[in-house]
């Protein structure tokens, strides 16, 4: 099979043949159709996550259709459809997973980091751990629904409840799960950096009832805000413009550095709060509730052997939605 693989951080990514993968017990054996490109991607290949598996297949949103399994396995049946998120494998007995945190599992494994992921023409992965997708999604488009659709939809419920939500950074998670918090009553604020209007008006477009730079004025008193930003510098930026009682949600897997700041900003019972990861509730509940918003996707297409372009895209803020890899056909 093709394969587009990382041998080591900070260098590009290799087409090269592989073996097809066997699925193990209770796995199941896919012909991806096609893998999204999440930011994650980029911190994974960038060292800033520090222990990928080596050689990597990238790649943890997935979609493809089941060809074969592994002793055990029998949710699927071949030719169903299904989703791969980012969270892989859990343990099932640490007190996280006894508690229905197994996004904070000890021993827990991710697709496209420990285990082989997408960007191949095929891939293995455990079946407890799948999605169905919805009729109503081509494969292109149900792709960004795997991570930047269920991190942003754990972020949103973490959140809490209220009018007014700030959105800091418009990308390929924001621009799906604004259309769901307009769905669920919100008054959306997108924020992005100063003169960036294409996105500004992408976030109008979405039901967003106001965009525009980060500092605006005209974006205060939110009951909360979700930071999509890598960036760690715009936590003090997001208390100041918090209601008394609201919340700081910091979506992404990495940030950098949180600068310091005076304890009158978090007064005022603010909260800041990170999102690790996903449970399969969350995934259950996303991709249920996505074609009743409906929630649309914008996505812009890659084949498989432009899997390097499509990362430098992304890293450069030059895709509008989410990059997505077209592996099949």
């Amino acid at each position: 099979m093709r394969a587009m693989v990382l041998d080591e951080p900070g260098r590009p990514l290799t087409e090269r043949e592989l073996p097809d993968p066997v699925p193990a017990e209770g796995q199941v054996l896919l012909e991806v159709a096609a893998c999204a490109v999440c930011r994650t991607d980029l911190h994974i290949f960038d060292g800033e996550l520090t222990e990928p598996k080596l050689p990597l297949v990238p790649g943890h949103m997935i979609v493809g259709r089941v060809i074969g399994a592994g002793s055990g396995a029998g949710r699927f049946s071949e030719g169903d459809r299904v989703g791969v998120p980012w969270l892989g494998w859990t343990d099932g007995t640490c007190r996280y997973c006894r508690s229905g945190r197994e996004n904070l599992c000890v021993q827990g494994k991710f697709t496209g980091y420990d285990i082989d992921g997408g960007y191949a023409e095929r891939t293995v992965a455990d079946e407890r751990f799948c999605f169905a997708i919805p009729d109503t999604y081509e494969d292109e488009h149900a792709a960004p629904l795997l991570c930047s659709g269920l991190i942003g939809y754990r972020s949103l419920r973490l959140a809490g409840e209220g009018e007014r939500l700030g959105m800091y950074g418009f990308g390929s998670s924001a621009h799906l799960i604004c259309q769901v918090a307009v769905h669920r009553g919100w008054s959306v604020y997108a924020l992005t950096g100063e003169g960036d209007t294409e996105k500004q008006e992408e976030a109008r477009s979405l039901g967003a009832a106001w965009a525009g730079a980060v500092g605006d004025p005209e974006a205060r008193d939110l009951d909360a805000a979700i930071i999509f930003a890598p960036a760690g510098e715009l936590v003090p930026e997001a208390l100041r413009a918090l209601a008394p009682g609201g919340t700081v949600v910091c979506a992404g897997i990495h940030m950098s550095d949180i600068p310091s700041f005076p304890y009158e900003v978090l007064w005022h019972e603010h909260t800041v709060r990170s999102v690790a990861n996903l449970t399969r509730l969350d995934g259950e509940d996303f991709i249920a509730l996505a074609p009743e918003v409906p929630v649309r996707t914008v996505i812009q297409l890659y084949p498989l052997a432009d899997a390097n372009s499509a990362v430098d895209d992304v890293r450069h803020g030059r895709v509008r939605g989410t990059a997505v890899l077209s592996v099949g056909g």
